[in-house]
């Protein structure tokens, strides 16, 4: 890759993490568009540029975050954390598999975005306005639907927000919930990622760890921005905005698959 591409795909990654418009989706269709070879590490850096993004829910939530008192928010987290543990664990390769396919970026952005025409008025009443009252069992369940996000396309973000929501949080409380709940599944997911590549290729190049380090701090400084749109924009509107981006995208994305100028 270029710098110019690392550049690109980094502020793809900052602005898309916490949207509900699929990170991964973006960044599989913006590298198609470049041509870059889908070769080991690129998928690498997909993966591990989102941890610098989540970095920057670290950043604008420290108080909350290193709120060590609460320990419970803690083990919350771990436990929301292990269906997705789980599930990548036993399905890694098919996973990296899918990051190659545009194709499946496109229907997920499709069924994705009408899912979010309507999910407002599905999950009408939430009852649970604070942290402290997210029981495990709930965190759990979120942690389940987060893991529908490994179907690149899909949005982390919006699998685990509508988990929450599901589970009758308010919609800025569940959001919260899934930035924090990124932080230890993407610490998690960039581990594994950088052992398996260091099994399969031996010790990573120094160029490739300046790669690697440009588009973490980019996509850092991209998403502290993005977190801050988000969450006052879905306070006000809710997600049928990014339920209108999303069905226009996948639309999109199969017509340049179909014509050829993107791989299917």
């Amino acid at each position: 890759m270029s710098i110019i591409q690392v550049i690109i795909l980094a502020i793809v990654e900052g602005i898309t993490e916490f949207l509900p418009i699929s990170s991964t989706g973006h960044m599989i269709v913006a590298s198609s568009l470049m041509h870059i070879e889908n070769e080991d590490f690129l998928k690498l850096f997909e993966v591990c540029i989102q941890l610098g993004a989540i970095l920057a829910v670290v950043v604008l939530y420290w108080k909350k975050f290193f709120d060590f008192a609460r320990w419970q928010f803690y083990l919350k987290l771990l436990v929301a954390v292990i269906p997705a543990l789980t599930l990548g664990a036993i399905f890694n390769h098919k996973i990296h598999e899918l990051l190659g396919m545009p194709v499946v970026v496109g229907v997920s952005f499709l069924v994705g975005g009408i899912v979010l025409l309507f999910i407002d008025n599905v999950f009408k009443r939430p009852t649970i306005h604070e942290e402290r009252r997210i029981t495990y069992g709930k965190g759990f369940v979120i942690g389940i639907w987060q893991c529908l996000a490994m179907i690149p396309g899909v949005s982390r973000s919006a699998s685990s927000i509508i988990g929450g929501m599901q589970q009758k949080l308010t919609r800025s409380l569940a959001a919260e919930f899934s930035f924090f709940l990124a932080v230890p599944t993407m610490i998690a997911a960039t581990g594994k990622d950088l052992w398996d590549y260091h099994k399969d290729h031996g010790i990573i190049t120094a160029s490739e760890i300046k790669v690697l380090a440009l588009g973490n701090v980019i996509a850092f400084v991209v998403a502290i921005v993005a977190i801050k749109f988000f969450i006052d924009y879905l306070k006000k509107h809710g997600f049928k905005l990014f339920g209108y981006y999303r069905i226009i995208a996948g639309i999109i994305v199969l017509l340049l698959v179909y014509e050829g100028i993107i791989n299917s």
